[in-house]
C-alpha cells in the first residue's frame, strides 16, 4: 500500500462505484485527502486494486471506507490491507480502530472479525437500502499489543 494522491482518485472512484451500493463521490475522496485523512491505495502490477480511508483522532481512528476491485476480491487483499492499516495506525499511536458495516454484509463482517474487530454497537437505520434503511454494526479493534506483521 502507498499513500493515495489526487491523481489516484479516478481509479479509486471507478472501484468504489463498482463495489459499493451507495458509493462515495469524487468530492468525498478529495475532501478526505484535503482534510489530511490517512488515505491509501493498494496496487497490483502497477494498477490500483484497492483503497482505504482512515480518519485519525486522539489515540484512535475510524475506517471510513475500504474497497477492493471485484477482480481482486477473495484473494486476501482485504485482509492484507486491514493488517497494513492496523500497523500504520499503531505506528501513529492510534490504538483503537472503529468502523461501521452494513448488518447484511456478511463477507465484510467475516473479514473484520478475522482481523480482530468486535461489535460494540448498532446504528439503527444508518445505511440507505432498497427498503429504506439498514442498520450499521459498529465494530472496534484494540490495536495495542497486536502484531505489526
Amino acid at each position: 500500500m502507498r499513500a493515495m494522491t489526487l491523481a489516484d482518485v479516478d481509479a479509486v472512484l471507478s472501484i468504489e462505484q463498482a463495489v459499493q451500493i451507495y458509493p462515495w463521490s469524487r468530492g468525498n475522496f478529495t475532501d478526505a485527502l484535503d482534510s489530511g485523512y490517512l488515505c491509501f491505495v493498494a496496487e497490483v502490477a502497477g494498477e490500483i486494486a484497492g483503497y482505504a480511508v482512515l480518519m485519525p483522532g486522539v489515540g484512535e481512528a475510524e475506517l471510513l471506507n475500504i474497497g477492493v476491485a471485484a477482480s481482486h476480491q477473495r484473494q486476501g487483499m482485504g485482509g492484507g490491507m486491514l493488517s497494513a492499516l492496523c500497523k500504520i495506525a499503531t505506528d501513529k499511536q492510534l490504538y483503537r480502530l472503529f468502523l461501521e458495516v452494513r448488518a447484511s454484509n456478511l463477507a465484510a463482517l467475516t473479514l473484520y472479525r478475522r482481523a480482530g474487530f468486535e461489535q460494540v454497537g448498532v446504528r439503527r437505520g444508518y445505511y440507505r437500502d432498497a427498503q429504506g434503511s439498514e442498520d450499521a454494526l459498529v465494530m472496534a479493534c484494540e490495536l495495542s499489543g497486536k502484531s505489526n506483521g
